[in-house]
């Protein structure tokens, strides 16, 4: 079964795809730039969608749906917003066998037609903070794409609230942005540097756009969700105002706020290995697989007493597979579901049975537990808790490891050095320097390394004394650089 996946030492792009492909994750549609995402691949999505959901609806969010189709002149209300995403728009100029007298376009992101429908709800500030959300699909025209990374179209939240005041719209930006932290951590095990966005890098039509930074494997950073300050840009573009406390009209203050699926490609790259898929728990489709080992004389018993031990484990609230296909060897199996990425395996052979006890097996270790068939619940659930861990703690070593202070253009050319196509044994990481904020600059370094500005991090831009590591002027950011996806 490794058989099939390259290697990542040899390409770490076809690595990618390959674990995509024979994990049965998604496949190539005969719509150019666009990806179908099969039933596992989804599995993971709605494990990942309804993490998020629920803690939207702790946070007083409610979910509302809009309409696929936006009026082109919704887009071109906000200049800043249609220059950004013009390149990208699909659009559409005839329905129904006759030209449209206003051609619409397949939504790259909702912010205009929620605003248009924003103006007739918003009257008064007690109808505010206005707090929706979003579960959607979207059509940006990409070119070079990449199965769940970036296609055309793609799955996503995208969170639209209307505020009263600045301060509370900026505290909604931030505090959706630690959300999307804390969930993208703890529940996919992927590490991440919070941050604000360059101006360059920023959200077309936003104040200001954070993001939170994750390291993939081949030291690539990936941007794993935004949050945008929207200010009173949407309010002005469209007209929406509402009475004050004191009785007076006044815009209204926004933010909007997106993941989408390319978080499945994040926890691919971020854990998997060239046996296949790494899955978190929390993100598996199935808790453990049973596969009972037996020659013909014991089948019968074998099987009986790995169907006892699926129905206890489902008792206590496990989803467990039993894999009896004879079709296939033990073997074969065991390369399969480690494949598929299932968090443990546990093995049942006659000794086993008559030492009545199972053998477990790590997905991310490899390592093998012999194990009491009567605590076989309870140090399933440890090893949930373990493996959790263990997968966070792995990746956080590995971009602690690959995070590096650079101090001048030299180290940062010599930091990046020279692109290795498709290798995650390329030079590279973050880089953390100083920064001007100047857009000079960051068009300088990306050009000289193809590195980019990812954010600005939260929480270290206090006492920034010294000189921009590109420029050489005062300096007065900490930024961390990388290549991107």
């Amino acid at each position: 079964m490794a058989e099939k996946i390259t290697p990542r030492e040899v390409d770490y792009s076809q690595w990618y795809i390959d674990i995509i492909l024979n994990a049965k994750l998604a496949d190539y549609s005969p719509v150019k730039g666009s990806m179908v995402i099969r039933p596992r691949g989804y599995a993971i999505w709605e494990k990942i969608r309804d993490e998020f959901d629920r803690r939207f609806k702790e946070t007083g969010h409610e979910n509302a749906y809009f309409p696929l189709l936006i009026p082109m002149s919704f887009l071109e209300k906000e200049a800043e917003h249609v220059h950004g995403f013009a390149p990208e728009l699909a659009v559409v100029t005839h329905g129904g066998g006759e030209k449209l007298e206003e051609p619409y376009c397949i939504r790259p992101t909702s912010e205009t037609i929620i605003w248009a429908m924003y103006r007739n709800w918003i009257q008064s500030w007690r109808d505010l903070p206005l707090l929706i959300n979003q579960w959607a699909n979207v059509v940006r025209w990409e070119k070079r794409t990449r199965l769940f990374l970036r296609t055309s179209e793609f799955l996503w939240q995208e969170g639209h609230t209307a505020h009263e005041t600045e301060q509370e719209a900026r505290e909604e930006t931030l505090g959706m942005l630690e959300v999307y932290r804390d969930v993208v951590e703890r529940y996919l095990a992927v590490p991440v540097v919070p941050g604000l966005k360059s101006e360059s890098e920023k959200f077309a039509g936003a104040v200001d756009t954070y993001s939170i930074e994750a390291m993939m494997q081949d030291k690539k950073a990936l941007q794993a969700g935004t949050s945008h300050f929207l200010g009173q840009n949407f309010a002005k573009a469209f007209d929406v105002k509402f009475q004050n406390r004191q009785g007076e009209l006044e815009y209204v203050w926004a933010t909007s706020w997106g993941v989408s699926t390319r978080l499945v490609g994040a926890v691919i790259m971020t854990h998997s290995d060239d046996k296949g898929l790494v899955l978190p728990p929390t993100l598996s489709p199935e808790d453990a697989v049973i596969i009972p080992i037996y020659r013909n004389d014991t089948k019968a018993a074998v099987t009986a007493f790995a169907e006892k031990l699926q129905a206890e484990l489902h008792a206590a609230g496990f989803k467990i597979v039993l894999d009896i296909d004879d079709s296939s060897s033990p073997g074969w199996k065991f390369a399969e579901w480690e494949m598929r990425g299932t968090p443990v395996r546990i093995e049942i052979g006659p000794r086993d049975m008559q030492a009545g006890q199972v053998v477990m097996v790590r997905r991310d270790t490899g390592e093998k537990l012999f194990v009491p068939v009567g605590e076989a619940g309870a140090r399933l659930r440890e090893l949930q808790t373990q493996i959790q861990a263990s997968l966070y703690e792995r990746a956080k070593a590995f971009r602690d490891a690959n995070t590096v202070p650079v101090s001048t253009l030299g180290e940062l050319i010599e930091f990046f050095g020279v692109e290795t196509a498709g290798t995650s044994g390329a030079k590279g990481g973050f880089a953390e320097a100083l920064w001007c904020g100047s857009a000079e600059c960051e068009a300088s370094l990306k050009e000289k390394t193809k590195a980019t500005l990812r954010c600005i991090p939260l929480g270290k831009q206090d006492h920034i004394e010294g000189k921009c590591a590109i420029c050489g002027a005062p300096a007065k950011h900490r930024a961390i650089f990388a290549r991107n996806y």
